[in-house]
């Protein structure tokens, strides 16, 4: 009987070890995705965009997801260089947008993320492609194996860099933005568009006039752009906060964003009130959008604020064990969550914000992202809603 047990003692033991070892162990790689354009939307409101910015501003930063498609995040780059050629080719604009492209993504598997495989809309991208985190494995990378070097690459060295950071990938969870102001646009490998179409000459403008020579489309002076100091708008890194997070879709409601996370940012309000009606919306935090956002509107404005309760509501009864529906946007467990795979993926909001529904004041609808308590509670308020 002893005997027995002895054996048993042993079976039972190696089955244990032999499971120890066989468990995989994996690293997610993540970041506040809302980071990522909030410099850009600062600089845009700044430059008149009012309610564009931020509708998108949240679709650029959505695209870094691990849900998002391999061209995503280049489509929203051209969306983003498109309107700010709407707006005087807007330097600033362009230099972020560039730097925004090569935003590493989201890597959840800690694999490298595929390039995208098609040529930009805008020449000012031609050749850009995103930097990967320096946590991946960088010996395989994520799904099918299509898109494993840059269009018109024959290698990346090294491995995980972009052009805007060419010594080597970018710290896990750090914005590109933060690190590197020079696009490098000189430093691409130049897609099959040639970037010296341009006329900007050889490898994109030799990043000398700056902005001042992208009178071309802006193309890649704006680079050059980054390098001149227009960094000027201000962006002062303020408020790292998800400035762009905030009412997605509303106009100024994300420059109330901007001021979600800290002060200064409120200034970025007067630029946005003043270049449209909507923006009125960006004052909310401050009380005084109760009377642009009545003129803005009227019947839809007290729905919006209704809605935006009963979603905040229904969100406290979320966890991130739920199951979803993929492409569905909610708030879990105080971050912003997508779902991908049938479950949700969440994002962090910056210190001092959490995510809510917050009423659109331009259009009937909500907004999801991440602000401050009395930013929510004001803008919610505002519409008349209880």
């Amino acid at each position: 009987m002893v005997r027995v047990n002895m054996i048993s003692s042993l079976i039972l033991g190696a089955t244990l070890t032999t499971f120890t070892v066989a468990a995989p162990v994996t690293k997610r790689i993540a970041q506040t995705i809302s980071e990522s354009t909030a410099e850009w939307e600062k600089a845009c409101t700044a430059a008149g965009g009012a309610g564009q910015c931020n509708t998108i501003s949240q679709k650029a930063f959505t695209s870094l997801l691990a849900a998002g498609g391999a061209c995503d995040q280049q489509d929203s780059g051209d969306a983003m260089i498109d309107l700010a050629k709407q707006l005087n080719n807007d330097a600033e604009m362009i230099r972020l947008a560039q730097l925004f492209v090569q935003q590493p993504r989201n890597a959840p598997d800690s694999l490298q993320v595929p390039y995208c495989q098609t040529e930009p809309k805008n020449q000012e991208l031609s050749g850009l492609f995103h930097c990967q985190f320096e946590g991946s494995d960088f010996t395989k990378f994520s799904g099918d194996q299509s898109g494993n070097v840059p269009l018109g690459a024959s290698e990346v060295n090294p491995p995980g860099s972009c052009p805007a950071k060419t010594d080597g990938p970018v710290p896990d969870g750090v914005q590109l933005n933060t690190i590197a102001t020079d696009p490098g646009a000189g430093n691409a490998s130049g897609s099959t568009n040639g970037t010296d179409t341009t006329g900007s000459g050889s490898t994109n403008g030799t990043d000398t006039t700056g902005a001042g020579g992208s009178s071309t489309e802006g193309s890649g002076s704006t680079d050059a752009g980054g390098s001149t100091g227009k960094d000027t708008t201000g962006t002062g890194n303020g408020t790292s906060t998800d400035s762009g997070s905030t009412g997605t879709n509303s106009t100024g409601s994300d420059t109330s964003s901007s001021s979600s996370g800290s002060t200064g940012s409120s200034s970025t309000s007067a630029p946005s009130a003043s270049s449209t009606g909507n923006s009125g919306s960006s004052s909310t935090s401050t009380g005084s959008a109760s009377t642009p956002s009545a003129s803005a509107g009227g019947d839809f404005l007290k729905a919006n604020g209704e809605q935006a309760i009963q979603e905040n509501q229904e969100f406290e009864g979320l966890s991130a064990d739920d199951s979803c529906n993929d492409g569905e946007t909610a708030c879990v467990e105080g971050g912003f969550a997508q779902c991908v795979g049938g479950a949700w993926s969440i994002t962090d909001c910056s210190s001092g914000t959490q995510c809510f529904s917050l009423p659109l004041v331009n259009k009937a609808g909500t907004s999801i992202t991440c602000s401050t308590q009395e930013d929510a509670d004001a803008r919610i308020a505002a519409t008349g809603a209880q």
